[in-house]
């Protein structure tokens, strides 16, 4: 019996879950999906493990967390939407049906954190050094990384650049900045940015490539036509210096920045989805579809475009590297984000020194390098996964 069942169980396998089983065979894919889900986790609870702000502290009697008061509407929203995805899963219902209530999720708990929550403005990271110091508190429980991204000078001559465990008062494990700033806090509160640019200046790219390509591939003619020509137009825009552009106009904007590498990345899908919709729009499936006569959305969106997401998929995993490496170039020349953490903005500041700092350089710099290295392991092997030629040549 057991050999039966074993070719039903393949036969019932749907094709995304062959290709994500033929994924992560791969020792690159895991690695990659690894690293990338530390970052998440990362970037998810940055506030718990990079704060100058106690976890719990005790004083006379009474105990109270001065971390939670201190928390913003978009580190509640970033905890809601992680702790959704595991609950979502475990219910019985459809993929389509789990995407929709996420994404309703995520609307509704960003409104109501920004409306609710309102944390005080003015953080004064020293008190608590120096109640402890003094016998204030009757203990006290810290974050492993007991400094804050923006706890510059925190007492008279501890300022400027430390090398790595330097110190014998403190321990700063990747040393500090030119402002006294703990260099590993900042690297763990800059993963969201990295990761944040990435995915939705990714997927703004690819809705506007997945719309215009779909319907270039499916109706040709003056659509095919007209979608090419505003492909080549932007793909003749400098994306880099579109971004120093508006910089300059609108100043240092992180959501400026995604709409941009967004609006201006899209050709790239647009001429994945188009190849596929002109290659699917002639089989049998989406022929039975026109002739029973199912509406076009139905048609473009649930018969075609399930049927070639795969590549628009890898393209992503190299859009996401392409979006973060965009964002660490603009930080890297001084014209991000000016007081949030970035990993660019790191290694500007290993740049402007009048001496060469390794760690400023070391730990950011290789930070990029392994994200946009998993994502490109973790494309390389979507794309072997659904290549048939390459099959072919290894069986």
């Amino acid at each position: 019996m057991s050999e039966i069942t074993k070719p039903a169980q393949r036969q019932q396998r749907s094709y995304a879950a062959q290709v994500l089983r033929e994924v992560f065979m791969q020792w690159g894919a895991r690695l990659g999906v690894f690293w990338i889900g530390l970052l998440v986790v990362v970037a998810v609870f940055a506030p718990f493990l990079a704060n100058s702000h106690p976890l719990l502290l005790s004083e006379q009697g009474e105990i109270s967390s001065p971390l939670i008061q201190y928390l913003t509407a978009a580190d509640v929203t970033l905890l809601i939407i992680f702790f959704s995805v595991p609950v979502l899963y475990f219910f019985k219902i459809s993929f389509r049906a789990k995407f929709g209530i996420f994404i309703l999720i995520t609307i509704v708990a960003a409104a109501l954190c920004h409306a609710t929550i309102s944390p005080p403005r003015l953080s004064i990271y020293d008190q608590y050094r120096d109640n402890q110091q003094a016998g204030v508190y009757d203990w006290l429980i810290t974050a492993p990384i007991p400094y804050s991204a923006k706890d510059y000078l925190r007492d008279e001559g501890d300022t400027g650049l430390e090398a790595p465990l330097a110190a014998d008062e403190r321990t700063h494990l990747f040393g500090t900045d030119e402002n006294g700033a703990d260099v590993l806090s900042r690297m763990v509160h800059a993963s969201r940015i990295a990761l944040s640019i990435g995915f939705v200046a990714t997927g703004i790219a690819m809705i506007i490539g997945t719309i215009i390509g779909g319907l270039m591939g499916y109706f040709s003619g003056i659509f095919d036509m007209i979608g090419m020509r505003l492909v080549e137009i932007f793909e003749a825009i400098p994306v880099l210096f579109l971004l120093l552009t508006f910089v300059a106009f609108f100043g240092r904007n992180l959501y400026v920045m995604m709409i941009i590498i967004g609006i201006t990345s899209w050709t790239g899908y647009a001429r994945y989805v188009r190849a596929e919709f002109l290659k699917l729009r002639q089989q049998e499936f989406v022929q039975s579809a026109i002739a029973c006569g199912l509406p076009l959305h139905s048609i473009l969106f649930r018969h075609i475009l399930p049927n070639g997401m795969a590549p628009i998929l890898v393209a992503a995993s190299f859009g996401v590297a392409s979006a973060i490496l965009a964002e660490a170039t603009l930080s890297f020349l001084g014209l991000g984000l000016v007081d949030d953490p970035s990993w660019g903005q790191m290694l500007n500041q290993a740049v402007q020194a009048a001496t060469f700092n390794w760690w400023m350089a070391a730990f950011p710099g290789g930070a990029i390098f392994l994200t946009v290295f998993a994502y490109n392991l973790i494309g390389e092997a979507m794309r072997d996964a659904i290549d048939p030629h390459l099959k072919k040549s290894a069986n």
